[in-house]
């Protein structure tokens, strides 16, 4: 069976992309909080002179009560005048953040919605896989990080309260100004210092989870198989094909047009490339043919080369309905193209001279 066999195979596009559907993608819980709070500073920097006038503007509104008697109605003009002063502050910051989170989602793995990733499955209430799960090298990673996260929040607590208790006593000769620049270098570090750690948090996430991924995705040979005899099957994979394969005869065909002796066209709705190697060859053979669209392409890559175009409609089109492409012309056309190719022959030997 499919799923006794050992997976070694890496998962095929259609596998990623059936997983991709049932919203089965990589992502990195860290990478996108680590692009959110990154996001999320460089916002409160800009947004930090708004707020300030915003904060000072409030301040300025609750002095205008100072030794005022308040009644129902001025109690609630204030609420009212807060929540919208303090919804001015906070709503900027919070809709960045939200959107933050959307667009680390979408670097990692693209735009996705699916419903079935949140459809409860009772298949997967496995109580055996579960026991294995919480015992997992997965999991294991998870516990060592979240370790490492709190021991990054403790050992910034730390530098604080010892740069705090170490530095507070000389803080009473400084001025109002020189304390606050004082706590904004410190907070400055501790922003520093921690971006840098959640920073190799997020990589080191990042590339666990895809790896996880990609190794929960793994095929065994036959399930490789299977899917592709099953995609033998399918229409749309049929048709695809088929259209890569017209693209690759395609490519090679208009390759081949530089060196053929003459293209004989209908003018405008046939044109057939000839090419005669009378030493290789026995007979002369089509290299390129096509209608329509096809078929001014052919004529412009001919005269881009030099190749003499000739107006021959009755066997333009008897050359495209009875030649296939890289075959030798039927006899019953010998005599016809040979009249093109000699005529052809003389031009060049005409224009030489001149």
């Amino acid at each position: 069976m499919a799923d006794d066999q050992e997976k070694t195979e890496e998962p095929t596009s259609k596998k990623i992309e059936d997983a991709r559907k049932e919203g089965n993608v990589p992502k990195s819980q860290d990478t996108s909080s680590f692009v959110t709070l990154l996001i999320a500073l460089g916002a409160l920097f800009a947004l930090f002179p708004f707020m300030q006038s915003r904060i000072r503007s409030l301040y300025m509104y609750y002095q205008s009560f100072m030794g005022v008697d308040l009644g129902k109605n001025d109690i609630f003009l204030i609420s009212l005048t807060t929540f919208k002063e303090l919804a001015l502050i906070i709503l900027p910051i919070a809709t960045i953040v939200a959107i933050s989170g959307v667009l680390a989602a979408v670097l990692q793995f693209g735009f996705l919605f699916s419903t079935k990733s949140i459809i409860p499955d009772i298949k997967k209430i496995d109580p055996i896989k579960g026991l294995k799960n919480l015992f997992s090298l997965k999991k294991a990673i998870e516990g060592i990080k979240t370790i490492v996260k709190v021991a990054v929040v403790m050992g910034a607590a730390y530098y604080f309260l010892y740069t705090f208790l170490q530095e507070t006593p000389s803080l009473i000769y400084f001025s109002l100004f020189d304390q606050l620049l004082w706590w904004l270098q410190k907070a400055m570090i501790l922003v520093a210092i921690m971006l840098i750690l959640f920073l190799l948090l997020a990589l080191f996430d990042l590339f666990f989870v895809r790896y996880n991924y990609f190794k929960d995705l793994r095929m065994s040979k036959q399930e490789i198989k299977d899917e592709y005899k099953q995609m033998e099957g399918d229409p749309q994979v049929k048709a695809r094909i088929k259209r890569v394969q017209f693209e690759m005869v395609k490519k090679r065909m208009m390759q081949e047009i530089p060196g053929a002796d003459v293209v004989i066209t209908n003018p405008t709705h046939y044109a057939v490339a000839i090419r005669y190697n009378q030493e290789k060859e026995h007979a002369p053979k089509v290299v390129a043919k096509g209608i329509d669209h096809l078929a001014i392409r052919i004529k412009e890559i001919a005269r881009e080369h030099n190749v003499q175009i000739v107006e021959n409609p009755p066997l333009a089109r008897e050359l495209y309905k009875k030649c296939e492409i890289n075959e030798m012309i039927p006899e019953t056309l010998y005599k016809a193209v040979a009249e093109v190719l000699a005529f052809v022959y003389q031009s060049s030997k005409k224009a030489k001279k001149s």
